[in-house]
């Protein structure tokens, strides 16, 4: 495989992670009307002249999000015209490249016409989605030259279960917690992890009902991350793509988790903010590469069953 492809693999993924950071950069410092109203001016002035910290943010955002936008389509043809006999590539090719987009119209819809906190919500999932498949992509580069391989995998319905829920399950906590962001929840409860605030033990308004929603989510994924975690540790040892991945998935929501609590007790610090959206969107990653292992173990299972020896039945003797 070419380094040239490999590099540029490579390069877009890591520009797909700032992108994502961008966007929540941006939400989290209120700098979504940095520019104003215009789109993809700035201020309606092709070079800003009235600079504030907000107009920094957003406009950096924009052109991050636009350079890597051109990244990802070169990523999308070469690997269509270059590995597009392998299975999954052209879909991812497309996939990549059509979400990156629709992130960027809703972000412009956003800027000019403004839109619903749900609605906007779905801004940083889209964007996560667009960031999977830029990445499996990467993988797929890889795994021509046998840097790694997972081909041989063969899953059993109960871990399938686990791989498929989990992935839908990130999508939902992910979405959860974009909402907390947009509705400028994040502090609403200032106790970690109930949100008594010296009053009632459940929620009293829609803010706490979000927030305490997210953190349900985000606790009951861990626990299930961890029960699969111990799964993958008894009975898949010998098959270390999966062994190993959940570990990492474990790893990455405790991160994560601990991430979203140090948000309340740092009332808010940007790193950590940031910290808490790139844990989530490197453990949505591996959950997309576990869904790829799905859709191949299916394949791997029908081959080895049309390999598998017959036992013939003794010649009877005349």
């Amino acid at each position: 495989m070419k380094r040239s492809l490999k590099w540029l693999a490579v390069l877009t993924t890591i520009g797909m992670l700032f992108v994502l950071l961008g966007g929540a950069l941006v939400t989290k410092t209120d700098s979504g009307m940095g520019c104003g109203r215009s789109w993809p001016l700035c201020n309606g002035e092709f070079v800003p002249t009235d600079i504030t910290p907000e107009l920094i943010i957003e406009l950096a955002h924009r052109l991050v999000s636009g350079s890597v936008g051109i990244m990802v389509l070169a990523l999308s043809i070469w690997t269509w015209r270059t590995i597009g006999h392998i299975r999954e590539t052209k879909f991812l090719s497309v996939l990549s490249f059509f979400f990156l987009m629709l992130q960027a119209l809703i972000g412009a819809a956003a800027v000019k016409w403004g839109q619903s906190d749900f609605v906007l919500a779905l801004h940083f999932g889209i964007s996560l989605i667009s960031f999977a498949a830029v990445l499996l992509l990467t993988m797929l580069i890889f795994e021509v030259d046998k840097k790694f391989q997972a081909e041989k995998l063969v899953i059993d319905k109960r871990m399938k279960f686990h791989i498929i829920g989990l992935s839908v399950y990130s999508y939902m906590v992910v979405y959860t917690g974009a909402l907390v962001r947009h509705m400028n929840a994040s502090l609403v409860c200032k106790d970690w992890p109930l949100c008594t605030n010296e009053g009632p033990l459940l929620p009293t308004n829609i803010y706490e009902w979000v927030q305490m929603g997210h953190r349900a989510a985000a606790g009951f994924i861990f626990i299930w991350i961890a029960y699969v975690t111990y799964l993958a540790i008894k009975k898949y040892k010998d098959q270390k793509v999966l062994y190993w991945g959940w570990i990492i998935s474990f790893i990455l929501v405790s991160l994560q988790v601990t991430a979203g609590s140090m948000i309340i007790f740092t009332r808010l610090n940007l790193y950590v903010a940031l910290a808490h959206a790139f844990f989530i969107s490197v453990l949505f990653g591996v959950f997309s590469y576990f869904i790829l292992l799905v859709s191949r173990s299916k394949k791997n299972a029908a081959n080895i069953q049309k390999h598998k020896p017959v036992d013939l039945p003794p010649a009877t003797a005349k």
